[in-house]
């Protein structure tokens, strides 16, 4: 168990001395918790002595004790924001400092600066009419990112020497997580895996992906995104992976963690998959199979989240999971369904 308060004094004094590369003469006034999760801890730090747009700045810092690798490898974060901050159409949060540590006791942390906005997915939402205007909006403005994005060549912005993850090791890595679920949760994951498999359609050109593309992780102000945040999983593949998680989240798609069966205000998937054509997207085959995919994705974390709470003992957690389990069985229907169609 992370000691915050301790975690928290050790962070003022290399948050300090780590700043005077950004802004020399800058002064820690506090260090406070914004948020937690398993990946990272994100922390909100107020300079004294900056200009006043500088004065809060947020820390993402990997969770003391483990080795920052994976979706805990906050530097690596720090290296596709960078890459991708100024680029024509694309958001990101600015990289302002880094500290790399001496993990995994002293844990690296990287610092960006603080960006506003609302972030917030629209379907997981208790439906506000009021509001469909805009979501409907930045739906649209969020397939005309993901276009600017996925325009981009990874060589071309310093990306050229990250590995490719190809479409069998993106099986691969949900099958692995499928596999550390407990018999319960597992339904007919190997047969729709070997499905999977057995289709995988023609490699397309090469693109980064967020890897969990959606308005959830991004900052919005009015129908317009501000940032596109939480890069923990990115890495350079195919694009269709990005554009089909991303559709996953409209009303037609058949997420099992919508809150009502009435409209959010998101656009259908094909009108999302219009607006990225639109916006420079390539028109892809094979959609189906990959929302095929983006099932068995959404199964297997389900999977994990699920498992981890059964872990916790918390009552009025699982509660709810006892409803929502059999879920897993309709989402791999559902995967099973679109490979057939």
């Amino acid at each position: 168990m992370t000691d915050v308060n301790a975690l928290i004094e050790e962070l003022k004094g290399r948050a300090q001395r780590a700043s005077q590369a950004w802004r020399p003469g800058a002064r820690v006034a506090s260090v406070e918790p914004l948020t937690g999760g398993t990946s990272s801890l994100t922390f909100t730090t107020r300079f004294e002595g900056v200009p006043e747009a500088d004065e809060v700045v947020v820390l993402k810092v990997a969770p003391p004790g483990l080795p920052p690798v994976r979706n805990r490898d906050v530097l690596r974060q720090g290296t596709v924001m960078r890459a991708l901050a100024g680029r024509e159409g694309v958001v990101v949060p600015e990289v302002l400092f880094e500290d790399a540590g001496d993990p995994p006791e002293v844990s690296p942390f990287l610092a960006m600066n603080l960006v506003p906005g609302e972030c917030l997915e629209p379907i997981l939402v208790s439906p506000d009419p009021e509001r469909f205007s805009v979501f409907r909006e930045r739906a649209f403005d969020a397939a005309r990112v993901l276009a600017a994005m996925h325009r981009l060549e990874p060589a071309a912005i310093g990306l050229g020497d990250e590995p490719v993850v190809s479409i069998t090791a993106e099986i691969d890595r949900w099958v692995r997580a499928y596999e550390t679920a407990p018999a319960h949760l597992q339904f007919n994951y190997p047969e729709v895996a070997e499905a999977l498999y057995a289709s995988i359609p023609a490699a397309v050109r090469q693109v980064v992906n967020h890897g969990d593309y959606r308005l959830g992780n991004t900052l919005c102000l009015g129908d317009r995104i501000t940032a596109v945040i939480d890069w923990e999983i990115w890495s350079v593949g195919d694009p269709r992976v990005d554009l089909t998680w991303l559709t996953f989240f409209c009303d037609d798609a058949g997420h099992p963690s919508r809150t009502s069966d009435e409209p959010s205000g998101m656009p259908t998937s094909a009108e999302m998959r219009a607006a990225y054509v639109a916006a420079g997207g390539e028109a892809f085959p094979d959609l189906d199979w990959f929302d095929a995919l983006t099932c068995f994705k959404e199964a297997a974390l389900t999977s994990l989240l699920i498992k981890r709470a059964e872990k916790s003992g918390d009552p009025g957690i699982a509660a709810q999971l006892v409803e929502f389990t059999p879920k897993l069985g309709g989402l791999l229907d559902m995967a099973t369904s679109k490979l057939s169609a």
